[in-house]
């Protein structure tokens, strides 16, 4: 298995990103993926999930200014990041499932690898 983020990088206060993810070695048109993001010293916070018909789900904090979606032709995922915010600087992984209530939890999570980074800076 493997998930490949990319796409990360500095980006002033209201700017945009667009993050991707390349998977391989699963079945991945039946899986629900999440984007996850983590900052050194803080929990992982799952930030946004597409179930595999298509549907998403966000959380409160990027409601409206974050789009996930997904490609089962290339077996992608990408979060298109609008309006971003200092508070959205972290490490960005995508990972495969999705935590409760929305889903049975986050499949191996040691397939994440480095993830990509996203600096939101003045």
């Amino acid at each position: 298995v493997q998930l490949v983020a990319s796409g990360g990088g500095l980006v002033q206060p209201g700017g945009s990103l667009r993050l991707s993810c390349a998977t391989s070695g699963f079945t991945f048109n039946t899986a629900g993926m999440s984007w996850a993001r983590h900052v050194p010293g803080k929990e992982l916070e799952w930030v946004s999930g597409i179930y595999r018909d298509g549907r998403t789900v966000y959380t409160d904090s990027v409601k409206g200014r974050f789009t996930m979606t997904r490609d089962n032709s290339q077996n992608t995922v990408t979060l298109q990041m609008n309006d971003l915010k200092l508070e959205d600087t972290a490490t960005y992984y995508c990972a495969i499932g999705m935590p409760a209530p929305y889903g049975r939890g986050y499949i191996g999570a040691e397939y994440w690898g480095r993830g990509t980074q996203v600096t939101v800076s003045s």
